[in-house]
C-alpha cells in the first residue's frame, strides 16, 4: 500500500522497509480489515486462522437461539430430555426385536383374528345399510318428499354395493384360505431363519452405514464440481468460475451415479439376504449349515454376482430417471399447464411409479433365483417371473395379508414407544415444550421398525420362492424329497 500510494499507515517510527520484517509491526501497524486466513485442502477455499472468529460465530448462533423464544424452548426441551430420548430409542429397538420373535408364535392367531374382523365388519356394515334402508322406506311412505326419495335411492345403492362387495370378499376368503395358511407357515419358518441366522437382523445397519459413506462421497464430489471451471472476469470486475465444454454436463452423470449406486447397494443387501436364506432352506440338516452363512453369501456375491446386481439396479435407474424428470417438469409448470397436460403428466408419473415397484419386486425374486441356480440376471428374472405367475394367488395372499401384518407391527411399535414417551415426558416439568422430543422418538421408532420388519418381509419373500421351486421340482417321492420345513408341508 505504501509503495503504490506513498501513504504511511503504520507509526512513523517504523520504516516502510520494515513493515513485513519488524516484530513491532503487529503493534505499530493497523489490523487487517479481514481476519488472517490459511488455505484448507478442500474446495479451494480459505478459513480464518484465529480461533476467535469461530467463537464469535458460536456466540452469534447462541444469541439467535436465545432471541427466538420458541426455538430456544424446543432445543432446551430436547437437551433436557436427552436421556429419556435415548432410552425410548433403545426401547423401540428392543420392541422391534421382540416383535420379530413374537410374530413367529402368534402369526396363526393374528392372521385369523384379522380375517374374522374383516368378515364381521363387512357383514355388519351391509346389515346396517339394509336396516337403514328398510327403516327409511317405512318412514318415506308416510312422508312423500323428493329429499326422502333421494335418500332412499342412495341407501339402496349403498346397500347393494356393500352386499356385492361382501359376497366377493367372502368368495375371495374361501378361495384363498389355504394361501392364508401358507402365509402363516412362511412367517413361522421366517422366525426359525432368524434363530439360525441372528446376524440377519443387523443387515440394515450395515447397508445404512455404506449408504451414508457413499452419500458423503457424492456430496463431496458435488461440491468439487461446484467449484470447478475457468476463472472469467464478469461485468462488475469480479472473477467467476464458469464451467465450459463437457464439464457443464458432469452433474447429470453425477446424479445418475447417485441413483444407480444407491440402488446397487440396496440390491447387494437383497442378494446377501437371499443367498443366506437359500443356503438355510436347501440344507436338509440345519446343523450342517456353514459357520457364517451371511459371510459366505457376501463372498459369493463379490466373486460371482456383482454383474447381476449391477444390471438389476441399472434397470431400476432407467425407470427412475424419466419419472424424476417428469416430476421436475410437473413442478416447473405448476399453474401454467392446462388440465389435459396436467392429467397426462400425472398419469405418466403414476405408470412409471407402478412399473418401478413391479420391477423392484421382480428384481428381488430374480436375485433369489440367481442365489438358487447361479444363473445370469435375465435367465433368473425369466424363471422368477414364470414361478410368480404360476403362483399368482399365493403371491397375492402373501403380499396382502403378510404386508398388512407387518404394517400393523410398525404401527404397534410406534404407538407403544410414543405412549411410553408421553408418560415419561409428562413427568418432566423442567421445560415448556416436549413435542419435538416426542416427534424425534416416534420417527426413530418407525425407522427402526421399518428396518427390522423389511428384512422380515424380504426373508418371507425369499422363502416363498424357495418353496415354489421346491414344490415344482420335488414331489416327496424317494429321490425327490422336499427340502421344506414340516410346517410348510
Amino acid at each position: 500500500f505504501f509503495l503504490s500510494t506513498g501513504s504511511s499507515l503504520c507509526s512513523y517510527e517504523l520504516q516502510p522497509s520494515e513493515y513485513t520484517t519488524d516484530p513491532r509491526a503487529a503493534k505499530l501497524c493497523p489490523k487487517y480489515p479481514v481476519p488472517e486466513s490459511a488455505p484448507i485442502p478442500f474446495f479451494h477455499r480459505c478459513a480464518p486462522v484465529n480461533i476467535s472468529c469461530y467463537a464469535k460465530f458460536a456466540e452469534a448462533l447462541i444469541t439467535f437461539v436465545s432471541d427466538s423464544s420458541v426455538l430456544h424452548r424446543l432445543i432446551s426441551g430436547v437437551m433436557t430430555s436427552k436421556e429419556i430420548i435415548m432410552g425410548l430409542c433403545l426401547l423401540s429397538l428392543v420392541l422391534s426385536m421382540i416383535l420379530m420373535v413374537i410374530i413367529r408364535y402368534i402369526s396363526r392367531v393374528l392372521v385369523w383374528i384379522l380375517t374374522i374382523l374383516v368378515i364381521l365388519g363387512s357383514l355388519g356394515g351391509t346389515g346396517v345399510l339394509w336396516w337403514l334402508y328398510a327403516k327409511q322406506r317405512i318412514s318415506a311412505n308416510a312422508v312423500e318428499t323428493q329429499i326422502a326419495k333421494d335418500n332412499l335411492q342412495a341407501l339402496l345403492i349403498y346397500a347393494i354395493s356393500a352386499t356385492v362387495f361382501t359376497v366377493i370378499l367372502l368368495l375371495i376368503m374361501l378361495i384363498m384360505r389355504k394361501r392364508v395358511a401358507l402365509t402363516i407357515a412362511l412367517f413361522h419358518v421366517a422366525g426359525k431363519v432368524f434363530i439360525h441366522l441372528p446376524l440377519l437382523v443387523f443387515q440394515p445397519f450395515w447397508t445404512f452405514f455404506v449408504l451414508i459413506l457413499f452419500w458423503t462421497y457424492w456430496i463431496t464430489v458435488l461440491l468439487f464440481l461446484g467449484t470447478t471451471g475457468s476463472p472469467v472476469p464478469n461485468e462488475e470486475g469480479f472473477v467467476e468460475f464458469r464451467m465450459v465444454g463437457p464439464l457443464k454436463y458432469m452433474w447429470w452423470y453425477h446424479v445418475v451415479g447417485l441413483i444407480w449406486i444407491s440402488e446397487f447397494i440396496l440390491a447387494c443387501q437383497q442378494m446377501t439376504v437371499a443367498g443366506a436364506v437359500v443356503t438355510y432352506y436347501f440344507t436338509r440338516e440345519k446343523r450342517d449349515l456353514p459357520f457364517t452363512p451371511i459371510l459366505a453369501s457376501v463372498n459369493r456375491l463379490v466373486c460371482y454376482h456383482l454383474g447381476t446386481v449391477a444390471k438389476g439396479s441399472f434397470i431400476i435407474t432407467l425407470v427412475k430417471i424419466p419419472r424424476m424428470i417428469l416430476m421436475y417438469i410437473h413442478t416447473q409448470l405448476k399453474g401454467k399447464e392446462n388440465a389435459c397436460a396436467r392429467c397426462m403428466l400425472k398419469a405418466c408419473i403414476c405408470c412409471l411409479w407402478c412399473l418401478e415397484k413391479c420391477l423392484t419386486y421382480l428384481n428381488q425374486n430374480a436375485y433369489t433365483a440367481t442365489a438358487i441356480n447361479s444363473t445370469n440376471f435375465c435367465t433368473s428374472a425369466k424363471d422368477a417371473f414364470v414361478i410368480l405367475v404360476e403362483n399368482a394367488l399365493r403371491v397375492a395372499a402373501i403380499n396382502t395379508v403378510g404386508d398388512f401384518m407387518l404394517f400393523l407391527g410398525k404401527v404397534l411399535i410406534v404407538c407403544s414407544t410414543g405412549l411410553a414417551g408421553i408418560m415419561l415426558l409428562n413427568y418432566q416439568r423442567d421445560y415448556t415444550i416436549w413435542v419435538l422430543p416426542l416427534i424425534i422418538v416416534c420417527l426413530f421408532a418407525f425407522l427402526v421398525a421399518h428396518c427390522f420388519l423389511s428384512i422380515y418381509e424380504m426373508v418371507v419373500d425369499v422363502l416363498f420362492l424357495c418353496f415354489a421351486i421346491d414344490t415344482k421340482y420335488n414331489d416327496g417321492s424317494p429321490g425327490k424329497e422336499f427340502y421344506m420345513d414340516k410346517v410348510l408341508m
